[in-house]
């Protein structure tokens, strides 16, 4: 079987990192693309752990585009308490001096729907500005991604920025709100999949590592902030990995246990709920279903493609 184009727009931090090393060393997709847009960190940091991921991962065959360096409407809000002022747990990584691809994100993308009409599949492993400024340049950009994989919301309502929303989606929910209107065939791997199945608890996480290769190593170390974050804010037993529960969805399907279709809608004016996806679990609103959701994974399914993808360099 032929590889699967991928096409993945990151704001490049630490669990994305993980995320990105997922899909660039399996041979089941083909990586056509990376988009960076700012989120977790400002957008020039983004880029650099990009292509710092890249190179760990022996890729330089992949292009690294610059994309959005804020949202649509709001100001920048990063998440740099949770993931270290260089996104990627501050360890000391030399994160300067090297150079993107020529071109930008947004043209990137509507490119390489194109070249891969009716194949590509689009993973978002950040805010969705740089997927909704595509939908505004080229609106038959719908017509030729068969499916979009999105790391977002929560199907439970608990967020990680606000008592609701998950960060993604608070960061730029106009955006979210272009792509939930786009027609595009979505599907959403919220923060509580991560919170519930993706968390990797201390012990799993020095195995992880002594597997001893600089892929393992560097997947772990970089998790430094997160890990404390997690166990003073979000109170889970270890970290958890919000982007590579959903690219491993991407790869795997089948990883999901459960999905639900139902109508979405975000949360643009309110400063409590801003960002908020509010999902129609029950179908009050007799709303058309516009994503399918992911309602639960497969924890032991996940951890080992993250053990196969660490024991690959």
């Amino acid at each position: 079987m032929s590889a699967r184009p991928f096409y993945i727009d990151t704001d490049t931090a630490s669990d994305d990192a993980v995320a990105l090393a997922l899909a660039l060393t399996d041979d089941r997709v083909d990586i056509v693309g990376i988009g960076v847009v700012a989120g977790n960190v400002p957008l020039a940091s983004a880029v650099q752990n990009a292509l710092y991921t890249r190179e760990v991962c022996g890729r330089g065959d992949v292009p690294v585009h610059v994309g959005a360096d804020r949202p649509l409407v709001l100001p920048l809000g990063t998440a740099q308490n949770v993931h270290g002022h260089d996104g990627m747990g501050d360890i000391g990584l030399e994160l300067r001096g090297r150079e993107p691809d020529a071109g930008h994100a947004v043209d990137a993308l509507i490119e390489a729907s194109h070249r891969h009409a009716g194949e590509l599949t689009l993973v978002t492993l950040g805010p969705l500005t740089n997927i909704a400024l595509a939908v505004h340049r080229d609106p038959t950009i719908v017509e030729r991604i068969p499916r979009v994989v999105i790391m977002g919301a929560a199907a439970d309502h608990v967020g990680n920025v606000n008592p609701v929303a998950e960060f993604n989606m608070w960061v730029d929910p106009h955006a979210v709100q272009v792509v939930l209107d786009s027609g595009l065939p979505l599907e959403f791997v919220g923060w509580d999949i991560s919170r519930r199945d993706a968390v990797i608890v201390p012990s799993l996480a020095d195995e992880l590592r002594a597997i001893g290769t600089p892929l393992a190593e560097f997947c772990i170390d970089i998790q430094a902030t997160v890990a404390s974050f997690c166990a003073t804010e979000t109170k889970l037993a270890g970290f958890d990995l919000p982007d590579p529960i959903a690219m491993a969805y991407a790869i795997d399907p089948t990883i999901a246990t459960e999905t639900r279709r139902m109508h979405l809608e975000v949360e643009c004016d309110s400063t409590t709920t801003r960002g908020m996806v509010v999902m129609d679990l029950l179908g009050f609103t007799r709303r058309e279903e516009n994503a399918l959701v992911v309602m639960h994974a497969d924890h032991e399914r996940f951890v080992e493609m993250l053990r196969e993808m660490m024991a690959r360099s």
